[in-house]
């Protein structure tokens, strides 16, 4: 990884988690359990992929970095939410997230659907609440983007049709992948051209098509991830899918033409990006370091 990619990564984590200690610095009387039990999801060592998206899109549009603060900080909420969700019993049931007990293993099911509740309020209330120059309509619209996104035509969605009966053919199985993982990763690239008010329709188409393969690939790489690497290196137990009996990519199409996707999405990702010309370095280091990371 190129030492401007790490240092951006390092910037990123250091910026969303001094805003999330802002934001649950003060004690909450009358729940101080629910406090600890969001404080403990946000701060399980995630790699803030989606505030990333977020900084690099900004930045590659001349977007200063405290504009980008609210939007950056509300997508990885969001996640947060949706993995202390997604771990539960009743979702994917998995006991570990990120090498650590699972937020329901440490704090019961009830306070961790409580947590998850209160961390998609608390992402709404970065985005309206933040200081930064941003108008109210760049506001309005990152709302509407992380609305939807993370919603029934979303995030939400796509976990829906997972549990309900995953899919045995490639365009269920690429509509549920588009939802449930494409949507938020979408999102943060979405509302960094908010963040931005881009007039030129053909960058943003591109960065559009930019996101949507990168989501993709994403989520290319973690079924490859499930099938090859150990819980020690995932954080996260290993043959998931395979246990919850989800067809995946690989499983439908092979582990070699999934590689081979997963290079085509990248080169897809690029040649989306091409307008921005000198620019866009850091975003094509980003797809590059997502659809071969190893955890």
């Amino acid at each position: 990884m190129k030492s401007e990619l790490t240092q951006l990564i390092a910037l990123c984590q250091s910026r969303t988690e001094n805003l999330f200690t802002e934001y649950l610095k003060e004690p909450v009387a009358a729940a101080p359990l629910l406090q600890e039990a969001i404080t403990y999801a946000v701060f399980n060592g995630g790699k803030r992929i989606r505030p990333l998206l977020v900084y690099a899109t900004g930045l590659a549009l001349g977007t200063p970095l405290e504009n980008l603060d609210p939007a950056a900080a509300a997508v990885e909420l969001m996640h947060a939410y949706s993995l202390v969700h997604d771990d539960l019993p009743a979702m994917d049931n998995a006991d570990t997230r990120r090498g650590k007990p699972s937020c329901h293993k440490v704090y019961g099911e009830a306070v961790a659907i409580l947590a998850g509740d209160a961390l998609q309020s608390l992402a709404f209330q970065v985005i309206i609440a933040q200081p930064a120059q941003i108008l109210p309509h760049q506001r309005l619209k990152m709302l509407g983007i992380l609305s939807e996104a993370s919603g029934l035509n979303g995030m939400a969605g796509g976990q829906a049709l997972d549990m309900a009966a995953g899919s045995n053919n490639l365009v269920d199985l690429l509509n549920l992948y588009r939802l449930k993982t494409g949507a938020l990763l979408l999102a943060s690239v979405q509302m960094g051209m908010v963040s931005a008010e881009i007039t030129d329709a053909g960058l943003a188409a591109g960065l559009t098509k930019y996101a949507e393969c990168v989501g993709l690939g994403f989520q290319l790489r973690d079924d490859l991830l499930d099938i090859e690497s150990s819980s020690a290196v995932s954080g996260k137990p290993q043959g998931l899918d395979v246990v919850n009996s989800k067809m995946t990519y690989p499983l439908l199409v092979g582990v070699e033409k999934t590689r081979l996707k997963i290079g085509e999405l990248h080169e897809e990702a690029l040649a989306g990006i091409a307008g921005l010309g000198k620019d866009g370095a850091m975003l094509r280091e980003i797809s590059g370091y997502l659809l071969s990371r190893v955890s």
